[in-house]
């Protein structure tokens, strides 16, 4: 799909890059060439990750990292450049999320998950931001949902937010436009890993539910997620900026046709605007 060494000598910093989108997002950079920093709050998680990466011929290197923090943040930049001289490419995937009615949702509760979603991108997007400025280009994309403009029962935090990601994702993608900084999103539907088959569909019915909500009755690949990052991280695609990517087998639009209207048998014989 891609040219081999597309990404030749460029540097990608993802977050919550351990693991799930993160990790297929860093090893389809690096296999086309991308030299990647994961970064998590979680070393249990790197450690595992970078030796993976490594195993496929990829260099990576991984740096424990807070992103509601500030400090950690620099500290994740510093990291970059002492060991490989800049950065060029930032995912933002870090996210924290649990289901809660909203009557149930405590400040505490609020607060752990936009201080993650929100001011984590906000800290990652100003700092390496600066740092693309600088050096005249750069890449930012972020991982959002399509909850942030649907809304959607238990996810009032998170919902909103995504929600901001967006409104900073189009916000920056205009100051920064003309300084040679691209900044976009992405927009998952459900795919399928071991974390998301714990937590979304745990029994069969609640998996023949989900699939029943998505037009092409199935669940994405990770990989599928991971190659929209890649093409907004391109340096060809140049023409595309404050872009939100929906990649989510067309569930945001509603089901697909009923059972008995989905043939081409049911189709043709119902009534032409003509008979009515």
């Amino acid at each position: 799909m891609w040219k081999d060494g597309a990404f030749q000598d460029q540097v990608a910093v993802i977050t919550g890059g351990g693991t799930g989108l993160g990790f297929s997002a860093a090893e389809a950079l690096g296999r086309l060439g991308a030299r990647i920093v994961i970064a998590s709050r979680s070393a249990a998680h790197l450690e595992p990750a970078v030796a993976a990466l490594a195993a496929s011929g990829v260099t990576a290197r991984a740096v424990v990292t807070d992103v509601r923090k500030p400090g950690e943040v620099a500290r994740l930049l510093e990291r970059t450049v002492a060991e490989f001289g800049r950065a060029d490419i930032l995912v933002n995937n870090a996210a924290g999320n649990f289901l809660c009615p909203t009557e149930d949702l405590s400040p505490g509760g609020w607060k752990v998950v936009i201080d993650i979603a929100l001011n984590g991108v906000f800290h990652t997007t100003h700092t390496f931001g600066r740092h693309f400025l600088a050096q005249g280009r750069g890449r930012i994309v972020n991982v959002v949902a399509t909850y942030a403009w649907t809304g959607g029962p238990g996810t009032a935090h998170s919902a909103a937010a995504k929600a901001g990601v967006i409104a900073l994702t189009r916000s920056v993608a205009v100051e920064w436009a003309s300084r040679g900084v691209f900044v976009n999103a992405v927009c998952p539907g459900v795919f399928d890993t071991p974390g998301a088959r714990e937590r979304l569909w745990p029994t069969e019915a609640q998996r023949a539910a989900l699939l029943d909500d998505i037009p092409l009755h199935r669940f994405a690949a990770p990989g599928e997620i991971a190659n929209a990052i890649v093409y907004l991280s391109h340096p060809e695609v140049t023409y595309v900026t404050g872009e939100v990517l929906v990649i989510d087998g067309g569930m945001h639009l509603g089901k697909g046709l009923p059972g008995h209207l989905s043939s081409s048998t049911g189709i043709s014989e119902s009534p032409r605007r003509d008979d009515l």
